[in-house]
């Protein structure tokens, strides 16, 4: 049988309430050709039973059982591991897919050979058209320099299987690793932007972003933001890198005052101790932030 053009890969732990709708979207998506892999990460509710299920009713369910809790990023790193089509799309366990997700995903991908990866917003991209290409620098002022780009989950993405496994996976710094991994992918790949509100990100209590600590963790994105603005490899040029710098120690005074602000004085002090600005660094750069809609979407240069 010839290989699927994707590899869907919906990780899982404990999940039985809303396991059985969030596979019943990946099979019911108007794009076919996909192999739906289930891996399990070491679940004590009936959450493989259901997932066990689909698999005998679908020749495209695969599922797997880790013999051990990996933890929610390694878990898709090895999703990632057993996958056998060129593109991935990470599914979560209490997410549903919109039947036509895949269909407008993957045409455009595959049709841009030039982009790494593909990414997906809750609502349309402010400022262009779809899908457009960013090259790494476009991306970066789009983050840096206007109003974010890097703030979307794994299931906001579809993409390439060897550049996902040149990037070597998620590194795992806990909930905001999707962020992290995106600062670096964007800056070595162009990234294509897609069309928005594809599935349903459902909030709920036992989701991991309303686990405790979750902003605690967040706090140290700073500090990846600001090397990250300093590395060999970031596509800014030097003017653009000191707006940004600027854009970024304003942000993180408010957070740092907000945080303050709620009596909250233990996140205040890891966002100050964490983010990576130096005093001397604070004094150059903090300024009334720049920051523009339309930042990244001038035309590309050859």
């Amino acid at each position: 049988m010839p290989s699927p053009i994707v590899s869907v890969l919906l990780t899982v732990y404990n999940r039985e309430a809303y396991l059985s709708e969030s596979i019943e979207s990946v099979l019911g998506q108007t794009f076919g050709d996909f192999e739906l892999v289930i891996v399990d990460d070491g679940s004590t509710d009936s959450s493989v039973e259901v997932a066990r299920r689909y698999e005998r009713l679908d020749r495209r369910v695969r599922v797997v059982v880790n013999p051990c809790n990996l933890g929610q990023f390694p878990n898709r790193n090895h999703a990632a591991s057993l996958a056998t089509a060129p593109f991935i799309k990470f599914h979560d366990s209490d997410d549903v897919m919109y039947p036509h997700c895949l269909a407008v995903m993957v045409p455009p991908l595959r049709n841009e050979p030039r982009a790494g990866f593909g990414l997906s917003g809750d609502r349309s991209w402010p400022g262009c058209p779809v899908p457009t290409l960013l090259t790494p620098r476009q991306a970066y002022q789009r983050e840096f320099l206007g109003f974010g780009l890097f703030m979307y989950g794994p299931g906001s993405a579809l993409i390439r299987t060897d550049v996902f496994r040149d990037l070597q996976g998620f590194e795992d710094y806990g909930t905001p690793s999707d962020t992290i991994f995106w600062m670096h992918a964007c800056a070595r790949y162009p990234v294509l932007l897609l069309p928005g509100d594809l599935f349903y990100y459902r909030t709920h209590p036992g989701q991991t972003l309303q686990a405790p600590g979750v902003a605690r963790a967040y706090a140290a994105v700073t500090g990846h933001a600001w090397r990250a603005l300093a590395a060999d490899d970031c596509p800014l040029s030097e003017d653009e890198r000191r707006l940004a710098r600027r854009n970024l120690a304003s942000t993180t005074a408010k957070l740092i005052w907000r945080a303050g602000r709620s009596g909250d004085l233990r996140l205040a002090w890891a966002r100050a101790a964490e983010c990576g600005i130096s005093a001397g660094e604070w004094v150059r750069y903090l300024r009334r932030p720049h920051r523009s809609p339309i930042a990244g979407l001038e035309p590309a240069t050859p």
